[in-house]
């Protein structure tokens, strides 16, 4: 049975504020690089690109299960009452959606790399093992699903970024900044 840490019910933990941003910066870095490499010819650069493509993938899937396991434990606040249900819900299901779109880019990556016949050595150093046998048909189909994703995940980051922000200038409620570093020590001095 996993017990729920006890946590103010107005912002994040400390380890969710850093994991979340990590991510945001982590995803926004790893699809820019993507679209970086996928117009460069084939040359010993763009080769060097792509293995720090996959191993920034490879990083990210395992914050996430980092990430996974911590909000597990630690249930996140709720989301005030005085927002309207229909946005509650279309949060609750974008989250879940990032969710499900950080496991399947990374995922979709791997079993591209692995239908294409090019192994991801994690920081050169550790072979991942191929999950799919070479297959060049699959593994362009797999490209343009982990392509697809990219865009979607990007569509969803944009529109969650663009609601916090109008949460904090239109609707000044405390959403945006519950998630900001600075938010926990100024909480902690209000309850002193």
């Amino acid at each position: 049975m996993i017990m729920t840490a006890r946590q103010p019910t107005q912002i994040y933990t400390r380890t969710a504020i850093a994991l979340h941003w990590l991510m945001a910066v982590l995803i926004l870095v790893t699809f820019s690089v993507g679209l970086y490499m996928h117009g460069l010819h084939l040359s010993p650069f763009k080769l060097k690109i792509y293995s720090w493509h996959k191993w920034a993938g490879v990083t990210a899937f395992l914050l996430l299960l980092v990430r996974l396991l911590w909000r597990v434990a630690h249930r996140p606040p709720e989301l005030p009452e005085s927002m309207p249900v229909w946005q509650r819900m279309g949060a609750q299901a974008v989250h879940g959606l990032l969710y499900l779109l950080m496991i399947a880019v990374p995922l979709t990556g791997w079993l591209m790399s692995s239908a294409k016949g090019f192994q991801t050595v994690y920081f050169g150093v550790l072979p991942i093992p191929d999950l799919l046998a070479k297959n060049t048909e699959l593994g362009n189909a797999l490209r343009a699903i982990h392509e697809w994703l990219n865009y979607l995940m990007l569509a969803l980051v944009t529109g969650h970024a663009g609601m916090a922000l109008k949460h904090h200038l239109i609707d000044r409620d405390d959403i945006l900044v519950r998630m900001a570093p600075r938010r926990r020590a100024i909480a902690k001095k209000e309850r002193t």
